[in-house]
């Protein structure tokens, strides 16, 4: 790992008991908030994204990295939303969360056929957002090429709940945690 990828992972925070008691969140915006330290994410991230015409990025901190590679990398950025945010045609999938349920949607016209899109989001913990995503965006018809996470909670088993379901999905972490 680069210097500046250990800075950056440095800088990520525990906080324990959020949202609710026994969830240790991961913090990931002093992270951010430091440019050499996004940047150096930003471009780990992008190491993955040959293929990709666009990026969909997961609310809320999913848009913050899928923007920054967007820039980085022109590609287009597509944002996958929780409910009632989105004003036109969606398609949406309810999904469960390691404390409570939630939903996410895409514009019916956001993706076409033609389309490759990489995931990306901060943190893969159960797998439950992830696995929503995928199975929201083959509702477009574009293809799926995988998915790229800032950190993953390897204890939470995530990644071994979205390989039971998506068997030829990769998933790419930077951090450990």
């Amino acid at each position: 790992m680069s210097q500046q990828l250990q800075r950056a992972r440095e800088l990520i925070r525990d906080v324990p008991d959020y949202p609710s008691p026994g969830i240790l969140f991961r913090d990931l915006t002093p992270m951010i908030a430091d440019a050499q330290a996004l940047r150096a994410v930003v471009e780990a991230l992008g190491e993955y994204a040959h293929e990709a015409t666009h990026f969909a990025g997961l609310e809320a901190r999913g848009f913050i990295f899928a923007s920054a590679m967007a820039a980085r990398f022109e590609r287009g950025c597509i944002l996958l939303r929780k409910p009632k945010k989105l004003p036109r045609e969606r398609f949406t999938v309810s999904y469960d969360l390691e404390y409570g349920q939630d939903a996410i949607e895409i514009h019916k016209d956001a993706l076409t056929s033609s389309d490759k899109v990489l995931v990306v989001d901060d943190v893969l913990a159960t797998g439950g957002t992830l696995c929503a995503a995928i199975e929201l965006l083959a509702m477009t018809k574009a293809e799926t090429l995988g998915s790229v996470v800032v950190a993953e909670i390897g204890f939470l088993e995530g990644r071994k709940r979205i390989a039971a379901k998506f068997p030829r999905h990769k998933i790419h972490s930077i951090f450990p945690l």
